[in-house]
């Protein structure tokens, strides 16, 4: 796996299970990670093993956001069957998506920032695998989706339920909070195909495994998420699709949220309140 990331003052980096490099020390013509995105998804990124330094491990590096810039944020909902059932809904028969603003990005390692209790008093978070797109596409084939995908990244989404649980139109306010999705630092860029549904994901609260379940049981899978909606509209490099979670947990400040997304990564955040 080579992954894409930037440190915390906005250097983009190349990286390996060894540690990170400055990506211009392997691909001197790209700027950021974004103009790296299209490469990713070709398979073109060179090798960290091609820079004239050693790499510096992730344990020295202080990262920010992977992207500076992230396009589109989509959400799923109901993606795994047993999810809808805890929630008591009925199995959508096609994704049912859900947008997010730009302004619910938290950096890696949060925080998450909960509203006042006057405005929610029950939030969940929710660990995700998300899909970053790599090229510009409309109209995809499932059979293309890893020809268009950059990486894949851990992600906490977060729910305002009671909001949610007042009205079902208030989908998109109770998604939108700031700091309701914390993605990982890394973007994991796989060095050949990676066969996704031996993945599981696990949200885990103040280190207890609170939902765990397996890519194979989502309704929807990636590929099918992606190509669904090339059909409605062009998917962008940065576009980022968060593809549904195993399972919601409450939390409350004070509380330590990880979302574990096997051979792709983890993301860690401490939940405080506004």
């Amino acid at each position: 796996m080579k992954y894409l990331a930037r440190t915390a003052t906005g250097d983009p980096l190349l990286g390996d299970d060894d540690g990170y490099v400055p990506l211009a020390a392997v691909e001197p013509e790209l700027d950021s990670v974004r103009d790296a995105l299209p490469r990713a998804a070709a398979g073109t990124l060179g090798d960290v093993a091609d820079a004239p330094a050693d790499p510096v491990p992730a344990a020295d590096i202080t990262f920010g956001a992977p992207l500076e810039r992230f396009g589109k944020f989509w959400g799923i909902g109901l993606n795994y069957e047993e999810h809808a059932g805890d929630l008591d809904e009925q199995r959508p028969e096609e994704p049912a998506s859900f947008m997010k603003p730009p302004s619910v990005l938290a950096a890696p390692g949060g925080p998450i920032r909960l509203p006042p209790t006057s405005q929610s008093e029950r939030v969940t978070a929710e660990a995700e695998l998300a899909v970053v797109m790599g090229r510009t596409c409309r109209g995809v084939d499932e059979a293309d989706f890893e020809d268009v995908v950059a990486g894949f990244l851990p992600v906490i989404d977060m729910t305002a339920e009671d909001v949610l649980q007042r009205n079902p139109r208030f989908l998109t306010r109770a998604k939108s909070y700031d700091t309701f999705l914390v993605t990982g630092h890394a973007l994991a860029v796989p060095e050949s195909p990676v066969d996704l549904t031996e993945l599981s994901v696990q949200t885990i609260v103040n280190g207890e495994v609170t939902a765990e379940n397996e890519i194979r049981n989502m309704l929807f899978p990636p590929s099918e998420i992606v190509s669904f909606h090339s059909d409605v509209m062009t998917l962008e490099p940065g576009d980022l699709f968060s593809t549904g979670t195993p399972g919601a947990e409450p939390i409350d400040p004070g509380d330590e949220v990880r979302a574990v997304v096997e051979s792709i990564g983890t993301v860690d955040a401490p939940v405080t309140r506004r």
